[in-house]
């Protein structure tokens, strides 16, 4: 690929979402940058197909970190606007590096004047524009930027508040553009997102199965399909949000109770009392469930998340609520005393009003089947608790890429805080051999 740097100044800008014309001999105002790469068919086709907001699901091997890398540079040396930033985001950080960074140096390194800065990942091109490489693993890192455009690949992979949360914003006041990339991890937010991306003006979506690109030859595709489940070969080559997530512990019993009508509209029953299930973040999220019984049934009317917010932010969320609570469970370490206080989360919940039950202290294993145990006769609201279904489905072993195994232990990211805060209600006792009186709200006391 090819990318123009004006020689002149423009009368207007072009807006960061348009593609800036290709220079013509008559004109003779631009001249032609050469960064060596030469796209695929399929890898051409979309960089002349990209709107301001692109959603493209493609299959394992398309070549889609080249193309994220490419599209990043070309747009960084066509931009006319005064100190351009451009964002390449991965799920961790030590995925960018490990991904991405020997790419950006390779495909800049015939450009003159290039400075590449090590220590914070981010190339300086002569035209005074900047690509830099984040890891989605703290989001919050990213809050204050701006950028002129980002590129989120893997992005199913990434908590789901960081585009509407982080990203969106800080593309405002730039008009820039935003290509979310990746391989289908069930159907979560990325499916969400591109399901959202058709028919939207300013919105590009597409999905690029091996089948359909013909960049991996029919042999080897037939010998992956050898090799690996149906499911496996369906998401990672044939591009399937319906195929069940590798890995994932949940998967197949929501898919199961979700048959059986078990997700859906599961309203508030004021009869009955409302117990929380938590888990507490300091530096990450902290989630919570509501959850009502009757009898064998377990009722999941609701759900809430946030992050960096202290105690108090969450004893107001449950006080502004309609519920009447019984009790809320905490995990064990709740006991924890903080450095700059000196006083436990425990303690300070309960000068809030806050009266926390710690739930029994079992190994993630032990928990996780507790989980499995107790979710056939959970119901969900699929609206309320959407943030926390998908979480759910999403929760999958770690994946050791030395060994090619599954590690024994889930994979800690953004869908573990609301698995977390589900296993304090599957590890508890039940309610019956509770000793403590209903709590209401409306009293000031939660």
């Amino acid at each position: 690929m090819t990318a123009t740097k004006p020689t002149k100044a423009k009368a207007k800008p072009s807006p960061p979402r348009k593609r800036a014309k290709k220079p013509t001999a008559a004109a003779n105002t631009e001249k032609t940058i050469a960064t060596g790469y030469a796209p695929r068919p399929h890898q051409a086709d979309l960089h002349n197909q990209l709107q301001r907001f692109n959603v493209l699901v493609t299959h394992r091997r398309f070549g889609k970190t080249v193309f994220a890398v490419n599209e990043l540079i070309d747009r960084a040396l066509r931009c006319d606007l005064a100190r351009p930033r451009y964002g390449y985001i991965a799920p961790f950080s030590v995925q960018a590096k490990t991904v991405a960074w020997d790419y950006l140096k390779a495909w800049t390194a015939m450009l003159p004047q290039v400075k590449a800065r090590e220590t914070d990942l981010a190339v300086d091109l002569p035209n005074g524009a900047r690509i830099s490489l984040y890891g989605a693993d703290n989001p919050d890192r990213l809050r204050g930027l701006y950028f002129d455009g980002v590129i989120l690949d893997e992005y199913g992979d990434m908590p789901p508040r960081l585009w509407g949360e982080i990203i969106r914003p800080a593309l405002a006041d730039r008009e820039g553009f935003a290509v979310f990339i990746g391989t289908p991890r069930g159907k979560n937010h990325f499916y969400d997102l591109y399901e959202q991306a058709g028919g939207e003006p300013d919105w590009y979506r597409a999905i690029l199965p091996a089948s359909k690109t013909g960049i991996l030859a029919a042999a080897e595709l037939l010998a992956a399909q050898k090799v690996m489940s149906a499911d496996q070969y369906a998401q990672e080559f044939e591009c399937s949000f319906a195929a069940a997530v590798s890995g994932a512990y949940f998967a197949e019993i929501l898919r199961a109770i979700e048959g059986k009508g078990q997700i859906g509209q599961v309203p508030y029953d004021p009869i009955l009392p409302v117990e929380t299930w938590w888990d507490l973040g300091i530096g990450d999220a902290t989630a919570i469930w509501f959850a009502q019984r009757a009898g064998r049934e377990i009722r999941l009317i609701d759900y809430y998340e946030a992050s960096n917010e202290g105690l108090p932010h969450y004893a107001r969320v449950l006080q502004h609520l309609p519920y009447v609570y019984s009790r809320h469970l905490a995990p064990h370490d709740i006991g924890v005393r903080e450095l700059g206080s000196g006083k436990t989360r425990l303690e300070i919940a309960d000068s809030l009003g806050v009266r926390f039950d710690i739930a029994p202290r079992l190994t993630i294993e032990d928990g996780i089947e507790a989980m499995r145990a107790m979710l056939p006769q959970c119901w969900f609201d699929s609206e309320k608790c959407r943030r926390g279904l998908t979480a759910l489905a999403a929760y999958r072993k770690d994946y050791d890429e030395a060994m090619k195994n599954w590690r024994s232990h889930p994979r800690h990211d953004w869908s573990s805080h609301a698995c977390d805060a589900l296993r304090m209600g599957a590890v508890a006792r039940p309610p019956a051999a509770h000793s403590g009186s209903l709590i209401y709200p409306k009293n000031g006391i939660v």
